[in-house]
């Protein structure tokens, strides 16, 4: 009797769940993108489907299906699910679910997936607790994170687990989850509706890669579309806009997106794109970047990039870095754009940079080298037994027949200008 009631709420909770919710693959044929991941033929999958699975980390952006595949290897696998979130559980929840992972191999002999979501937020105790269960292969461990494993994981953890990188969903992939909602009978929108192209476009556009959103932006569109007299609805364009506000483009400012911005940013100026510059620059101002910090890399790229080429560009981007401080956001990024323009468009050399490159690791690994008697500071006891100094501005050139490197180093040369 219990579990006839235990059914019925299940079956009311999931009709009363979102969309996004409702709509999660059961299998992995339901299961859309990830194909070089979990397509048919690859190893993961193999390992799935003949229960030969080690302990997981998923890695890749929200919305891309981490929990979904989660459920979906469990339910393949026979195994029970416990699902524990990083937000607010702690080693007595870790400790708790490995005892009754324990507890139920002993008594039934069947497995446990211990799903942790958002595993980047266990602190290093938090993950320790893990350790044990995981190589004994007490429990099969499949951690959920949108943080580089590699710099938020453990190296003990990820080293017992295999770390798998999921990509966004294409716009295909999105697409072809919205159309499946709007299909979808049982588990998808609680009214017939039919969904124009401008407003697929929309919610495919706007999810950025994130199957939740879009399933989230469809669902409350459809919500406020007025239904026919044959009760279907319509949903246009302007009842997504209405449901999306503001498009969210993945950017987070102490993760991998952040140095992926970056890196497009620096490497469209040093590219000479203005255009591509600018539009990472507007991403870094809509992701809520510190504009200081963009200035700061302009200022290095200045002379890292276009060094000698454009001495000039040195104190243009110096000058962004006075309006950064100065002014901030949001009149600051008219003054940083024009310092990315003027940056892209420049001239490159990066010459004088090799050079003080080359002559630190010369410093560092070469031979101890002395200066130059004629070169030594003459305020001391002595001095005057020195090999005369020629002063340059005595030459009409001023430049005197001098050595200036160290004995050991005559013939070497570190700055090499560029021709041409």
């Amino acid at each position: 009797m219990a579990d006839l009631f235990s059914n019925a709420a299940e079956r009311s909770l999931e009709q009363g769940a979102p969309l996004a919710a409702r709509m999660r693959p059961r299998t992995l044929d339901e299961f859309v993108g990830q194909s070089d991941v979990v397509g048919p033929g690859t190893m993961l999958r193999s390992a799935i489907e003949l229960d030969a699975l080690s302990s997981l980390i998923l890695y890749g952006p929200a919305g891309c299906g981490k929990t979904s595949l989660a459920r979906i290897i469990a339910r393949v696998t026979k195994a029970h699910f416990a699902e524990i979130s990083a937000v607010n559980a702690g080693v007595k929840d870790v400790r708790s679910a490995i005892e009754q992972a324990r507890d139920r191999l002993g008594q039934t002999g069947r497995r446990t997936i211990v799903f942790i979501d958002e595993i980047h937020r266990f602190n290093k105790s938090q993950q320790d607790a893990l350790l044990h269960a995981v190589e004994d292969r007490l429990i099969t461990l499949i951690g959920a994170t949108t943080e580089n494993p590699f710099f938020e994981v453990n190296a003990p953890l990820i080293s017992r687990s295999r770390v798998v990188i999921l990509s966004p969903l294409t716009d295909d992939d999105i697409r072809h989850i919205v159309r499946s909602a709007v299909a979808d009978k049982e588990r998808g929108l609680a009214r017939p509706v039919v969904l124009t192209p401008a407003a697929e476009d929309r919610i495919v556009l706007s999810s950025d890669g994130d199957a939740r959103t879009a399933l989230t932006s469809l669902e409350l569109a459809a919500s406020v579309a007025v239904a026919d007299d044959r009760g279907i609805a319509t949903v246009e364009v302007d009842h997504v806009a209405e449901a999306t506000q503001t498009r969210q483009l993945t950017y987070d400012k102490t993760g991998d997106a952040h140095y992926d911005v970056v890196s497009a940013f620096i490497k469209s100026m040093r590219g000479s794109d203005p255009d591509a510059a600018v539009y990472w620059l507007a991403r870094m101002i809509n992701g809520g970047e510190d504009p200081k910090f963009i200035a700061r890399r302009m200022l290095i790229f200045a002379s890292e990039d276009v060094g000698m080429a454009d001495s000039q560009a040195l104190l243009v981007a110096h000058a962004a870095v006075k309006a950064a401080e100065f002014i901030g956001w949001p009149e600051c990024r008219i003054n940083l754009a024009h310092a990315v323009v003027y940056l892209a468009l420049a001239p490159k050399c990066n010459a004088a940079y090799l050079a003080v490159d080359e002559a630190l690791l010369e410093v560092r690994q070469g031979a101890a080298q002395a200066v130059p008697d004629h070169l030594r500071d003459r305020h001391r006891p002595g001095a005057k037994e020195y090999p005369a100094y020629k002063y340059p501005h005595d030459y009409p050139d001023a430049r005197p027949d001098q050595q200036y490197l160290p004995d050991g180093l005559v013939d070497r040369r570190f700055y090499r200008p560029r021709t041409g």
